[in-house]
């Protein structure tokens, strides 16, 4: 019978009570997830970042995600660094052994009431003697290097001078719970100290060499897509370091050969940086034993090489040969058999190469596009092909959310404020993960000349920019970005207006032909009204009639709006492809009703006017809108017009403190209405914001002024 340390109440086996667990932080001596406690707080080490968390260990092989959205504050602020103690909270442990950890506003001992160290036994205080039998309390290091990135189950194996485990057998000598001091600074473990002194004296030859024995000169090379099935032996691949990261543990390579990429686990000690003269780029030769931990398969080093010369020319040339052959798509099929899209092939196929090249060669890939309706459609699009691909190329099971990343805009232009924020990010996993800069995929987006500053600050960087935009490319954008595709730029005649969503879901398709078949409802979901028949029929051909595909865009809408910053990505792939159909409806009869009542607000309150002959509907947004709440302005404005314009020509003007949008029932360019209205009130510093959303911005001051300009000026160019 046990007593809270807290409060003294008896807990039965314990030594904490019901309410004071959330009290006591605990040290994790376990060997499997299985035998943690959700709601309690445990002290662990920061493995590593992730575009969506930060990897925290809580013992040798327990590791667990704490998810930006669990944090108090945004994810790049914090200052952590792989090897920091933190402590965080579990929040529960699923099937698969995966771990989700909470935040803790508490990150010291001394800000909690107690500590208690876990074992499989029971808990313990930290100065308490270890329970009789119980062989989880080696010393910190021996515990440490079992750690190695993927450690076997026993913890009473014995740790050799490579660093890989061997089964217990008569010359392993049981650890001593308490042993007596071998020498001041004496840190080597129990089973070090029963080896023998040549053991030893490996053991100091091995640590200064990153921690790795000599190659075996007979071992030939196999390919890492073959690993899956060598779990326990012995082999050796040959490949580029892709990435490093150093853990609590063991140092992990990330090596990619023409087949694949896997992590490879070299260990000196404990946190301490293995083959330091290793870089991301260089070629290797790796000698170790094949382990699956969890579900990935990882290769534990026995011996890591630095090729130079003609064996590193021959890996670049092999890894160089494979990614000629599997980048370049064979060929486009438009969905639906698009006239409009087969025109833009050329530049459709090169886009796509780019993506798979970017797969192969482990870049990580950042996808930009709208927060709108059709913006999401082109990301989802391209996100449905990508990760299949990642997870092909990749043994460890998370590393989709390592290579791809899917960014929504506020706006449809790819501004400083996006490429500021996407270059700190891209550097930081540089710097911080040892990552390669990212191929960024800019759809609907980035095209025009209001983001060429944002284009110009990742061309410093000498990063990779493709942009594919259904409409309204600007000519100089050809130069500022590697691949740029475009109907406006590219001489086409297209019978219809063809949306970003419908282009990129073909582009979706080059990339990963697999996936084509949950891409064909797409198209019709990316058009607000009146899509291309086509595109309707091979919705309704996929199993969505009208009504759902509308569904689905209002659904998809809404949720754009909300969090717009985030990608969302399970809650869209649930609407877009896995929902039977109440998500969908559900969400999308929210959307009618917000929309139906912030219209009727709006409708109330529009003043017409006709000036040379055009009729004006003008909405003061200001006065008349919920600027922070569903639906955004421009969508709002959409809305009205299609209902208000009956006839030609007509336009809807909506006027907010220093931004305004126009709508027109013909093709007036927003450019020239913003040169002309500028000419006619010079003071007002009139200019175009966004071409694919009509927005002109000005000085606050002469708002009237503007409104008057604009005006006039729309009325000129019908």
């Amino acid at each position: 019978m046990g007593s809270c340390i807290i409060c003294g109440t008896d807990v039965g086996g314990g030594r904490v009570c019901d309410s004071h667990q959330e009290d006591v932080v605990f040290d994790f001596r376990g060997d499997s997830p299985d035998g943690l406690v959700p709601s309690r707080f445990y002290r662990g080490v920061v493995d590593g970042y992730a575009e969506f968390g930060v990897f925290v260990d809580l013992a040798p092989g327990v590791t667990g995600l704490l998810h930006r959205s669990e944090l108090d504050r945004r994810l790049d602020s914090l200052d952590w660094e792989p090897g920091d103690e933190v402590f965080v909270q579990v929040k529960g442990v699923r099937d698969n052994g995966n771990v989700d950890l909470g935040w803790s506003i508490r990150q010291a001992d001394r800000e909690f009431r107690g500590v208690l160290v876990q074992e499989s036994s029971g808990e313990r205080l930290l100065d308490e003697e270890p329970s009789e039998g119980d062989d989880s309390e080696e010393t910190e290091e021996t515990v440490e290097s079992e750690d190695q990135g993927a450690v076997e189950d026993e913890t009473e194996e014995s740790t050799d001078d490579t660093g890989s485990e061997e089964s217990a057998d008569d010359d392993t000598v049981e650890a001593d719970p308490n042993p007596e001091p071998t020498g001041e600074g004496d840190t080597e473990s129990v089973e070090v100290d029963a080896a023998s002194a040549e053991e030893e004296s490996v053991e100091v030859d091995a640590a200064s060499a990153g921690g790795d024995e000599e190659p075996d000169a007979d071992r030939e090379r196999v390919s890492i897509t073959t690993l899956g099935d060598a779990v326990g032996e012995s082999i050796r691949i040959e490949g580029e370091v892709v990435g490093v990261r150093q853990t609590g543990g063991p140092t992990v390579f990330e090596v990619s050969d023409e087949t694949g990429a896997v992590d490879v686990a070299a260990f000196v000690e404990p946190g301490v940086r293995a083959h330091p003269d290793v870089e991301v780029g260089d070629a290797v030769r790796v000698d170790g034993e094949v382990e699956s931990h969890r579900g990935d398969i990882q290769v534990e080093s026995e011996a890591l090489v630095l090729l130079d010369g003609e064996e590193a020319e021959a890996v670049r040339r092999r890894i160089a040969e494979a990614l000629t052959d599997e980048a370049r798509p064979e060929g486009l099929q438009p969905l639906a058999g698009d006239e409009t899209v087969a025109e833009l092939a050329d530049g459709l196929l090169d886009a796509a190469e780019a993506v798979r090249r970017a797969v192969l060669e482990s870049r990580p890939i950042v996808v930009r596009h709208p927060a709108t309706a059709d913006g999401y459609v082109a990301g989802a699009a391209v996100e449905r092909a990508v990760l299949p691909l990642i997870r092909d190329e990749h043994a460890k099971s998370d590393a989709e959310y390592h290579y791809f990343t899917r960014r929504p805009l506020d706006e449809p232009v790819y501004g400083m404020d996006a490429a500021t924020n996407d270059a700190t990010r891209m550097l930081q996993d540089r710097d911080r993960h040892d990552e390669k800069l990212p191929l960024f995929l800019l759809v609907g987006t980035g095209s025009t000349t209001e983001s060429a500053d944002g284009i110009d600050l990742l061309s410093v960087y000498g990063v990779d920019a493709v942009v594919v935009d259904a409409a309204v490319a600007d000519p100089e954008t050809r130069d500022a970005v590697d691949t740029l595709v475009s109907p406006e730029l590219a001489d086409v005649d297209g019978d219809e207006t063809l949306s970003t969503g419908a282009l990129v879901a073909s582009l979706a398709s080059a990339i990963n032909d697999e996936v084509r078949a949950d891409l064909r409802h797409l198209p019709a979901v990316g058009y607000w009204a009146d899509a291309p028949e086509r595109y309707v029929d091979l919705a309704r051909d996929a199993g969505y009639d009208a009504e759902r595909v509308a569904e689905l865009r209002e659904a998809v809408a809404l949720e754009a709006y909300y969090q717009s910053y985030q990608d969302k990505r399970e809650l869209i792939a649930d609407l877009l492809f896995s929902d039977g159909g109440n998500l969908a409806a559900h969400v999308s009869e929210q959307f009618r009703e917000k929309l139906e009542t912030e219209i009727e607000t709006a409708d109330a309150n529009v003043v017409t006017e006709a000036v040379d002959g055009v009729e004006f509907a003008l909405l003061d947004t200001d006065g008349y809108t919920h600027r922070y709440d569903f639906p955004p302005t421009p969508l709002l404005l959409d809305d009205l017009h299609r209902r208000r314009a009956d006839g030609e020509p007509f336009a809807t003007v909506g006027v907010g403190t220093d931004e305004l949008y126009v709508r027109t029932t013909a093709g007036v360019s927003v450019r020239d209405v913003a040169d002309r209205a500028a000419e006619i009130a010079p003071n007002a510093d009139i200019a175009t914001a966004g071409v694919r959303e009509g927005k002109i911005e000005f000085l606050s001051g002469e708002r009237d002024a503007v409104e008057d300009a604009v005006v006039a000026a729309v009325a000129e160019a019908f």
